[in-house]
């Protein structure tokens, strides 16, 4: 069963890996919604060793028509974009990022559904690293080619599960589909990205921000039964998430891996449901019976 510590990494632990000289690759992904170039911010500092990855470009493949506005990368760019990162064959990989864990969760979330199986989400992210007395690199890595060889071409069907439009609809009365993105735009009271504001009927509201403590740290398991008590998922049932577009939801579904509860993704997530007219749209609260 799955657990924090084959999700998450504390910065002692990532530490003692660094100081060992065992063999790692450390990706820093920073991106935030209004600010998703972080390639400056990493040259100015970041985890010694650490190699900038761009989810715009590099987990995300926009050349996708009708999946959203972050679709999935097809397993060969995965894999171009991994060996130029330096990953190797059994060589364990961390992500981190400086904004609510949600660039590290894509990238954790796509590296594992190409069929790397040794990732995992540096917890607290730069931050905590920062916080704990961490040295900072200044300007771009750049590592020896790696040798990974990626076995699933299709994200969509690689070895992590996902949902089409249809899938998540049904999932609303047959599992649980959760919601990861912020109570406002759940509701339907704002929505500054997409064209039309509210959500599938029938889904959670979980924000992902709920499974962060103060300091964005994913919160310990007892606390993470509490959160996800609204939706009440429970191992045996079907669990879905999705988000704005596929980012963000990655969060809650590594929140749900540290609790033993495996989560599908809808990847075109909102972006993609509220581009179809013909799709339905819930507004408000909504209370699962």
């Amino acid at each position: 069963m799955a657990s924090r510590t084959d999700t998450v990494i504390t910065t002692a632990e990532l530490a003692a890996l660094v100081d060992s000289g065992a063999p790692l690759t450390i990706l820093d992904v920073r991106w935030q919604l209004g600010r998703p170039d972080g390639r400056a911010a990493h040259s100015d500092g970041h985890i010694p060793g650490a190699v900038y990855v761009d989810l715009e470009t590099e987990l995300s493949d926009h050349t996708v028509a009708g999946r959203g506005r972050h679709p999935l990368p097809s397993g060969a760019s995965v894999q171009a974009a991994a060996r130029r990162w330096g990953i190797r064959t059994g060589v364990p990989v961390v992500v981190y990022d400086d904004w609510n864990r949600a660039g590290s969760s894509r990238a954790w979330w796509v590296l594992r559904a190409a069929g790397i199986p040794d990732v995992r989400i540096l917890d607290g992210g730069l931050a905590a690293w920062i916080a704990t007395g961490g040295d900072l690199a200044i300007g771009i890595e750049q590592p020896p080619a790696g040798d990974i060889d990626i076995r699933h071409d299709n994200l969509y069907a690689g070895a992590l599960p996902t949902l089409a439009a249809d899938d998540a609809a049904a999932l609303t009365t047959s599992g649980v589909l959760i919601d990861a993105r912020a109570p406002e735009r759940f509701r339907g009271d704002t929505e500054p990205v997409d064209r039309v504001a509210g959500h599938i009927p029938g889904a959670v509201n979980i924000p992902s921000a709920a499974v962060l403590d103060a300091d964005g740290f994913f919160r310990p398991a007892n606390e993470l039964d509490s959160v996800f008590a609204a939706a009440r998922p429970r191992a045996a049932q079907a669990v879905g998430a999705y988000c704005g577009s596929g980012v963000t939801a990655a969060v809650d579904i590594a929140a749900l891996r540290i609790i033993g509860i495996e989560a599908a993704l809808f990847p075109g997530s909102w972006s993609q449901w509220s581009a179809s007219p013909a799709r339905p749209v819930a507004t408000g609260d909504t209370e699962r019976d």
